[in-house]
């Protein structure tokens, strides 16, 4: 029964979140909500007794909270994604959208730091300066870094060094007009290659920093709207 619920929430996000009518605003709550609903399904119907009734129970709670913090790819989104496009085209970079509607920066090592190293490489830097600018002209965006490293050296080393990647380049962006309270930042350390550690191109893929960008649906909702003609 929990495992039908979760199922029929979650295509319901994603039927929703496609729908050609929706606005921005609007597919980015869909999707909140169905996702919201099927986590809350499974939650309401393994925590307890009367597994179905809080099974729908956990789907309703879960979708209002879903609705509520879900993300919209709104105008402002497109335009960051297309302009980081064009600030690193050959450079290794890559920036998509992810699946619940955040720009996503993958920025290898050689670009961003050297081994063993969180101070920013000067190639580096015209691509955050172009960053920032996409990010001052959309306030309403919120930002997570995310620092990773290869295995060479140990969780003693490889975590704060993580750490301090992520938080170098905040710091760089601050400085450049972005509100330190826009962004948080976070180090994996090792825990979370994309490569096996088992050659030295694959441990310099693991070495990189993750730059996410949400526009929230509750931050959305701030946005002065136009004045109609009367």
């Amino acid at each position: 029964m929990r495992k039908q619920i979760f199922v029929t929430t979650l295509a319901a996000a994603v039927g929703l979140g496609g729908c050609a009518s929706m606005n921005e605003v609007q597919r980015g709550t869909a999707t909140g909500a169905g996702v919201g609903a099927g986590l809350g399904a499974v939650l309401g119907g393994t925590v307890g007794p009367g597994g179905g009734r809080r099974a729908a129970t956990g789907a309703v709670v879960g979708g209002a909270a879903g609705a509520i913090i879900g993300n919209i790819w709104s105008n402002r989104m497109e335009q960051q994604k297309r302009q980081m496009e064009q600030a690193t085209q050959g450079t290794g970079v890559q920036v998509t959208q992810t699946a619940d509607n955040r720009l996503k920066l993958d920025i290898p090592t050689d670009i961003s730091f050297d081994t063993n190293r969180a101070d920013i490489k000067p190639n580096f830097r015209p691509i955050l300066d172009k960053f920032a600018s996409g990010l001052v002209d959309n306030p309403y965006s919120r930002v997570t870094i995310v620092g990773h490293t290869d295995i060479t050296g140990g969780d003693a080393i490889n975590n704060p060094l993580s750490v301090n990647r992520a938080s170098n380049t905040r710091d760089y962006l601050a400085a450049r007009g972005v509100a330190m309270n826009r962004i948080s930042v976070d180090g994996r350390g090792s825990r979370e290659p994309i490569a096996p550690n088992d050659s030295e191109a694959n441990r310099a893929r693991n070495r990189r920093v993750e730059i996410y960008v949400a526009e929230p649906q509750a931050a959305a909702q701030q946005v002065p709207q136009p004045i109609q003609a009367r």
